[in-house]
């Protein structure tokens, strides 16, 4: 693998060669989100406080090490590649990256990722003391990375160990510094981008930096033109979410207002500004929820894939795999069966139930996390290998 970095509005590699980033997110892996394991929006602390309480540290230890054991394989890194893509946006938790046994997780896909040829981007998905008030983030409510220095100081702090650890990994096409943010003030996020920066060049002159505007990274033109040459804007993309969380149940791609014309100027917006900044586009999420292709979500994917192909835009689908959910974008791989881990008629389905069903079905609930036992979600797929090729 040959170290990328930004040229202008391009990413080459260090022959100089244009490369275009193409691939999918491995989320849930090394950040817990809840709806992946269809459940109500819990943050991932409170999962595992209650677990804790059930069954002791101890017994938490080995239920996280047995999901990251099975959630993601080499052969999964093998997957994505033999779809013709190249790149892997790799969601953390500050907690693995801090953690000298969690973070050989990290080390196993960097070289997964060489073995196979595929990228890997390292993105921050829960900062200390959660970056917005969202699950995602891992917030109990408040977003208190803006709220307090001393959780800013630790974030960058940690980024600098990462930096100073990666360095010299070429396979790494760069770190995305951190997911969705949301605050008020645009100037606390660029105060904190800048020192960021500072932190991790002070390692690190070789990696480009992707970097999210406000509003759950919608909004960029609120960025600073950072005095940096290797950084890249970096957006995520659900619109509309009535549509791709499947908020509002039968709607159908396309209907009146909502089109890929629609889809192609609201790109176009991004476009612009790019242009102007001299600066790379890319979408580090999109997705959508899969109904069977009953109301043309492989339609909308095509669509949006083709406008992101054609503005030169780099991009990551939102995600690789899901128990299967009626909510919010899922896998290109689906868990389909109705598991007791799973349980979803419940009052308190998914995680809820993982404290009482572990004791009980640990090896059986292993056995589910491995993609083996998921359903490939064909038509996403479909679309997704055809955008990657036609790039």
């Amino acid at each position: 693998m040959k170290l990328l970095k930004r040229d202008k509005t391009f990413v080459i590699d260090s022959d100089g060669k244009r490369v275009h980033l193409r691939g999918v997110n491995f989320g849930g892996w090394l950040m817990m989100e809840a709806y992946f394991m269809y459940s109500p929006n819990w943050p991932q602390q409170v999962f595992e406080k209650e677990f804790v309480r059930r069954h002791g540290a101890r017994a938490l230890e080995t239920l996280v090490k047995s999901f990251r054991d099975n959630f993601i394989a080499e052969a999964d890194v093998k997957q994505v590649a033999s779809w013709g893509m190249n790149s892997i946006r790799l969601p953390f938790h500050y907690k693995v990256a801090e953690d000298k046994k969690a973070i050989s997780y990290i080390d196993q896909a960097v070289a997964w990722a060489r073995k196979h040829q595929v990228y890997l981007i390292l993105d921050l998905h829960a900062a200390y003391g959660a970056q917005n008030h969202d699950w995602h983030s891992d917030s109990l409510g408040p977003a208190e990375l803006w709220t307090k220095k001393s959780n800013r100081h630790k974030t960058y702090s940690l980024w600098e160990m990462l930096a100073d650890r990666y360095k010299d990994e070429a396979v790494i096409a760069g770190y995305d510094l951190l997911n969705e943010a949301v605050l008020e003030s645009a100037g606390l996020l660029n105060e904190f981008y800048h020192q960021l920066i500072k932190a991790i060049r002070r390692c690190d002159k070789n990696h480009m930096l992707f970097i999210e505007g406000k509003h759950w990274a919608q909004q960029i033109d609120v960025l600073d033109d950072f005095p940096d040459d290797n950084w890249i804007y970096s957006i995520h993309f659900y619109e509309p979410i009535e549509f791709t969380f499947n908020y509002v149940p039968f709607l159908t791609y396309p209907w009146k207002g909502y089109d890929k014309d629609v889809i192609r100027r609201r790109m176009e917006g991004y476009f612009r500004l790019a242009q102007k900044m001299q600066r790379p586009v890319h979408v580090g999420e999109f997705g959508v929820n899969y109904r069977q292709g009953f109301y043309n979500e492989h339609l909308y994917l095509r669509d949006e894939l083709k406008a992101f192909n054609d503005l030169g835009f780099h991009w990551n689908y939102w995600t690789y795999k899901a128990v299967k959910n009626y909510l919010h974008p899922d896998g290109i791989f689906g868990y389909y069966p109705n598991s007791p881990w799973v349980n979803r008629p419940a009052v308190k389905p998914g995680w809820h139930t993982w404290a009482d069903c572990w004791p009980k079905y640990k090896n059986e609930m292993a056995a589910s996390w491995q993609t083996r036992a998921f359903n490939l979600n064909n038509e996403v797929a479909k679309q997704l290998q055809q955008a990657a090729k036609a790039s």
